[in-house]
């Protein structure tokens, strides 16, 4: 039976990150720098709206779109936050950023539309972009900051250019687009039958500036995702936000209509107290990120390590000093001292020869892990 499978759903694989994991189940007390999930607990005010809503019986479907109140109130955080300016029916609350990526790609995607992505970036797109009979097309940012500017973006649109991926602050880079190379790409497809979609998950995690979204230049063409995953520590509740022009918006929610007919009425209502008396939330725990970046930065430059700085988000994306293939790196630092960070090679092809950690950890894991690191590079200069 397996011949009569879906050729698309049997040519996608299992992400890079979730094989490491895998591996690095095999042993015991590993300092793990892998992980994509804040350190943090959801904020108490949150979770008790949450149980609020189980004792007055909220717990029955909502529109599809969302409850009115949370999609209003969604509008207003994007539009303080971010001076955005979206109304409750540009909105749809969906089950993660991921479904609303889902959606979006189904929606907008005919079979062969090319969809360029930087790489190296998070393993999620390219899979979703190819159930939905489209074709990847990766960047190479790797000598521009990661970063997929206008100048990058032009020499890679073709008649089939049907949408354009900025995953900013990224995942797995941290670097972020300023308003400058912002507008300059919408500048670019502005009028073009090209949209963009904008995973802004990681915006409430900036560092020394306040995150701009391209939706501010080029709204009509522009499918922004968001959520409250990580700036609310909420990843398992699974709520994320997909904003868009209204006449977009209506076919994308046919398709999550008939996905999963709505986000969960309990996080929903969760999802409200974070979207308007939590608004701020994020502040304390971008104060810490930020703390434990700057140590990292600290002591990769000391090993002598020429890493970009990141602006966003909780990871750093560093180059392999001593040359070994990434995912080669990543299994003898694990073996040998017991330290897990993610195979470069796990975010597209681009990203061999780097290694992904992330510093959503506590500083104590951050020191035994740095240290772990320094002790193997030095190792393996010596033999």
């Amino acid at each position: 039976m397996e011949t009569l499978i879906n050729e698309n759903v049997k040519n996608i694989q299992i992400s890079g990150i979730r094989k490491f994991f895998n591996l690095v189940a095999e042993y015991e007390d590993v300092v793990s720098l892998t992980i994509g999930v804040p350190d943090f607990p959801t904020p108490d005010h949150v979770k008790k709206a949450a149980i609020r809503a189980i004792e007055e019986n909220i717990t029955t479907y909502t529109y599809n779109a969302g409850r009115l109140d949370v999609r209003k109130a969604a509008c207003q955080f994007v539009k303080q936050k971010y001076k955005l300016d979206y109304n409750e029916n540009e909105v749809i609350v969906t089950v993660g950023a991921s479904e609303a990526i889902d959606i979006a790609l189904r929606t907008i995607l005919n079979k062969g539309d090319e969809v360029i992505l930087p790489g190296p970036v998070y393993p999620g797109y390219e899979p979703l972009v190819q159930l939905s009979g489209g074709q990847p097309i990766y960047a190479d940012v790797r000598q521009n900051g990661f970063k997929l500017t206008a100048d990058i973006i032009e020499t890679y649109i073709t008649d089939q250019t049907k949408c354009i991926i900025l995953p900013y602050p990224s995942n797995p880079t941290g670097v972020s687009l300023d308003e400058n190379e912002l507008r300059a790409i919408a500048s670019l497809l502005k009028g073009k039958n090209i949209f963009v979609i904008a995973d802004e998950i990681y915006s409430e995690l900036t560092y020394g500036r306040t995150h701009v979204s391209i939706s501010q230049f080029l709204k009509d063409q522009t499918i922004l995702i968001n959520g409250l995953s990580k700036s609310h520590a909420m990843t398992g509740w699974r709520i994320g936000l997909l904003f868009g022009p209204e006449q977009i918006v209506q076919h994308i929610l046919k398709v999550h209509q008939y996905n999963v007919s709505c986000a969960t009425s309990i996080s929903q209502m969760a999802a409200l107290e974070a979207l308007t008396n939590g608004i701020d939330d994020a502040l304390p725990m971008r104060e810490e990120y930020q703390k434990r970046r700057d140590y990292c930065y600290q002591e990769l430059s000391q090993m002598g390590i020429d890493v970009v700085l990141p602006d966003g988000a909780f990871y750093f994306f560093v180059p392999i000093p001593n040359g070994e293939p990434s995912f080669q790196f990543a299994a003898n630092l694990l073996r040998e001292q017991k330290v897990a960070v993610v195979p470069g090679d796990a975010f597209s092809p681009l990203g061999e020869g780097y290694f992904r950690m992330s510093y959503a950890c506590s500083m104590a894991q951050l020191k035994k892990g740095l240290n772990g690191i320094k002790a193997y590079l030095e190792g393996a200069r010596a033999r």
